[in-house]
């Protein structure tokens, strides 16, 4: 591996950690504060609490959460990072704000929180590309998210307990929005003709016809 890509591999590991060493963090003081972080969680329908949107997904309500969080979302984040920080930075936007809008709207009355909306955003994302963008990397990567995640699809479906299966669902329909977004359009360039010395206005057996 050339020195430029080694280079690339750290940036993008290090950002990986940074973002998941934040999920770290927030719970650790969200135990210090006594779990009133969690109260920034989406709270569907409560006018002045939208917001929440975008700090739900890093709330979590244990270690055992987070654990099983973290453990999906660095694989399927890693997975998305092959496209640069740039595209993961813009997809999990999409992702945060999309899904967790819809889990707003149409969610029920519940304290939303956890970054598994974030996590099958991620999922249907890599899936989605494949369908989008039909390059041999991208169908791999769909296959083997398949293979190892495709028990995924069942938490979508409703659920009993504390578990928010519309972060699930609105999740995966956002991944599936920021794929049909970011995907990589092919543009076909106009065919430019050759170039010469000479300006021709007419035909070339027209030019051999000697003058009189």
């Amino acid at each position: 591996m050339q020195d430029d890509q080694k280079q690339i591999v750290k940036q993008r590991a290090t950002f990986l950690a940074m973002v998941s060493g934040a999920m770290v963090a927030v719970h650790l003081l969200d135990l210090l504060m006594g779990g009133y972080l969690k109260s920034f969680g989406i709270q569907p329908r409560e006018m002045g609490t939208a917001y929440t949107i975008v700090t739900a997904p890093w709330l979590h309500g244990d270690f055992a959460h987070l654990g099983g969080n973290l453990a999906a979302f660095i694989i399927l984040a890693a997975l998305s990072l092959l496209n640069g920080i740039r595209y993961f930075v813009k997809a999990s936007a999409i992702i945060i704000v999309v899904g967790g809008a819809m889990v707003w709207l149409f969610g029920r009355e519940a304290m939303h929180i956890g970054a598994s909306g974030w996590i099958f955003g991620l999922w249907s994302l890599a899936i989605a590309q494949a369908w989008l963008d039909r390059s041999y990397r991208n169908i791999v990567i769909a296959l083997g998210v398949l293979f190892f995640y495709g028990g995924m699809i069942f938490g979508i479906l409703p659920q009993g307990g504390n578990i928010s299966y519309e972060s699930h669902l609105f999740g995966a329909l956002a991944g599936g929005v920021a794929a049909f977004a970011l995907a990589r359009k092919t543009q076909q360039p106009l065919p430019i003709a050759p170039r010469t010395g000479e300006l021709k206005f007419w035909p070339e057996d027209v030019q051999k016809v000697k003058r009189r």
